[in-house]
């Protein structure tokens, strides 16, 4: 359980965004309650609406704000000089960096966005397909220049977000492998078929 006392409505709000991942994480969207979540950070579940508006805008702050990460850290990749390889390589270091910092979070915006009510779900579907636009034409240039085996792109970047996508389940800071660790074997795993 987490103390009672808390300082501030911020770290309040915090605390109880934090909660509300864990438990998506653990219970899933739908089975979790406002007095699950109430329950788990001591408070009353009338209590709760003072910091948060829904259990739906939980969900939406954790899916956005990962998705404008990635959108940021692909703005940068594709700012940055380097081979398409190069960036491939940032981007897988990019998801391995988000799914081990913050697995619960990762988790909820991997699993628990289809939950996103309209006109939500949407903006969250045109964010993340343009995510992956972008990257499938960072592979797709690769082909054209030669720097990768003519393969279909579409499969390219479906074979790399399958492989990266399960780590939020499987990834735990006491694993015996660190954070860079896992980015090298991933790397070198997925990036071998890929080279010429």
């Amino acid at each position: 359980m987490l103390p009672n006392s808390i300082d501030t409505d911020k770290s309040k709000r915090q605390i109880i965004f934090e909660a509300a991942a864990q438990l998506f994480r653990d219970k899933g969207y739908s089975a979790t309650s406002m007095r699950d979540l109430a329950q788990k950070v001591n408070l009353k579940a009338s209590s709760l609406y003072n910091h948060i508006g829904s259990k739906e805008e939980i969900l939406s702050s954790i899916c956005f704000s990962n998705a404008k990460r990635f959108r940021d850290g692909m703005q940068q990749v594709e700012q940055m000089p380097g081979s398409p390889m190069d960036k491939v390589r940032m981007l897988i270091r990019l998801h391995v960096e988000v799914a081990t910092e913050d697995l619960t979070s990762v988790t909820a915006f991997n699993d628990e966005w289809r939950h996103l009510s309209e006109p939500l779900l949407t903006e969250f579907k045109t964010m993340r397909k343009d995510y992956e636009n972008r990257f499938q034409r960072i592979i797709e240039s690769g082909i054209q220049s030669g720097a990768f085996r003519a393969l279909d792109s579409f499969t390219v970047l479906y074979t790399i977000l399958s492989s990266i996508r399960w780590l939020h389940d499987w990834y735990r800071p006491n694993r015996q492998i660190s954070p860079e660790e896992l980015y090298e074997q991933m790397t070198t795993l997925l990036l071998k078929g890929l080279v010429k």
